[in-house]
């Protein structure tokens, strides 16, 4: 991007270089995506779910809960509670801060949790709270977002007759 920037601004005037424009706004976006990783990576925390806990904290749900619960319809699901970043529905992972999670969050084995769902309000009991090793996949870049290199456009031919004139 840096290079595609820089090709913009060799030609010209860059009040009106669109090119120049989109170019440095890009580079912003980018700069600032950087810097919000950044304070994510300095600010986050490894948490063990398999790290014995005592007292409630053992027999309650929070960050890095396996809970299996029923809804009123006497289903039976269990899901994982984690991070923003790993949520994985088709792994039964979701988010703490999603609507099941904050229902979820601080109940025990025999607690009944309301769960405000986009489709109302649904009674879910709890069945049972654990602790076990949440298997994760590993990063992969999402389709269609492969980095690909990108060169130095080359600029087109002036083949049109200048107006300007040497300066003597």
């Amino acid at each position: 991007m840096t290079k595609v920037v820089a090709w913009a601004a060799s030609n010209g005037d860059r009040s009106e270089n669109a090119d120049y424009q989109y170019g440095k706004r890009r580079l912003r976006q980018i700069d600032g995506r950087i810097r919000f990783l950044t304070k994510r990576i300095e600010a986050a925390e490894v948490v063990d779910p398999e790290r014995p806990r005592a007292g409630q904290a053992a027999a309650r749900a929070f960050f890095g809960a396996t809970v299996r619960y029923a809804n009123a319809g006497g289903i039976e699901r269990v899901v994982s509670i984690v991070g923003t970043d790993e949520v994985d529905l088709h792994r039964n992972h979701i988010s703490f801060v999603s609507p099941l999670g904050r229902a979820l969050m601080k109940s025990a084995a025999g607690d009944r949790v309301l769960l405000q769902a986009p489709a109302g309000a649904e009674s879910l009991l709890v069945l049972e709270v654990s602790y076990a090793r949440i298997s994760v996949e590993p990063f992969r870049e999402p389709p269609g977002a492969e980095a690909t290199a990108i060169g130095t456009p080359s600029p087109a031919p002036d083949n049109s007759p200048s107006s300007e004139k040497p300066v003597t």
